[in-house]
């Protein structure tokens, strides 16, 4: 049988009190928690009584429940960002602003996808060498152009160990030979689809191993199973987010509530 969400009663009302520790347990949070969070602003100020204690409502539930998928979605410092600002925002700027979360999930990824696309082409063209040509090497220009990425990109890369071009003329010109280039590849993929320098290094240093291409392979299978968690931690939010958007408006304003069926 379906009930109300605690807090309200059948008529859908939610004056019935709250006390700290029915909030906790309703959101999964500790006492300290939900008075943290409160604190900070995740959720609206609880009433208080004469004697001090708080009372919350079925609406400081919501916001804990949302801000719990949102974090999951986005991180905790982004998701308290946004919950506050959501509480106060219109329907519409509200409404765009999950949906781009919905977005840069979704674009993480493509990009992600597309990474793993570029890595196994690269260990097919390994698998199949061609003698290398001269021209076939690229200078730092083309390169970067060829990659969407500025020059001062492939000189930091260069920098950081990950992509090792030769140095040519009396000038030390750049010169990438088809290694460098598929490091540069390699390496553009991965800083696509989210991934930190530090994460770049070991997954370029492990290449060298037999077992290089299966790890960074592995690498972006976890990086696609987190962002898959994320989307459903962000999905399961979608009714406490709703709620959150439309509580700041007035009676008038919100859509007709469905009927409570009860089975």
């Amino acid at each position: 049988m379906w009930g109300w969400p605690v807090g309200e009663d059948a008529s859908g009302s939610r004056h019935v009190p709250l006390r700290t520790v029915d909030v906790a347990r309703e959101s999964g949070y500790s006492v300290q928690q939900v008075r943290d969070l409160e604190r900070s602003g995740v959720i609206p100020p609880a009433a208080r009584s004469s004697n001090g204690y708080r009372s919350y409502t079925s609406a400081h539930v919501r916001a804990l429940r949302a801000y719990r998928g949102l974090a999951g979605a986005v991180g905790p410092v982004s998701a308290r960002k946004m919950l506050t600002e959501l509480r106060t925002a219109t329907v519409e700027t509200a409404a765009a602003a999950i949906s781009g979360v919905h977005v840069r999930l979704a674009r993480e990824r493509d990009e992600a996808l597309r990474a793993q696309r570029a890595l196994h082409a690269i260990r097919s063209e390994t698998d199949t060498p061609e003698p290398e040509q001269e021209s076939d090497a690229m200078t730092i220009t083309q390169l970067a152009a060829a990659l969407g990425v500025r020059p001062s990109t492939l000189r930091f890369w260069e920098m950081e160990g990950l992509v090792a071009p030769e140095r040519v003329t009396a000038l030390r010109a750049r010169r990438y030979g088809l290694p460098a280039i598929r490091a540069a590849r390699i390496v553009a993929a991965l800083r696509g689809s989210g991934h930190g320098i530090p994460a770049v290094r070991d997954v370029m240093a492990s290449l060298h191993r037999l077992d290089g291409a299966e790890e960074t392979e592995r690498i972006l299978r976890r990086r696609l199973d987190l962002i898959a968690a994320r989307t459903v931690a962000l999905l399961r939010a979608g009714a406490d987010l709703a709620a959150v958007v439309t509580s700041a408006q007035g009676p008038a304003d919100r859509p007709p509530a469905t009927d409570r069926h009860e089975c």
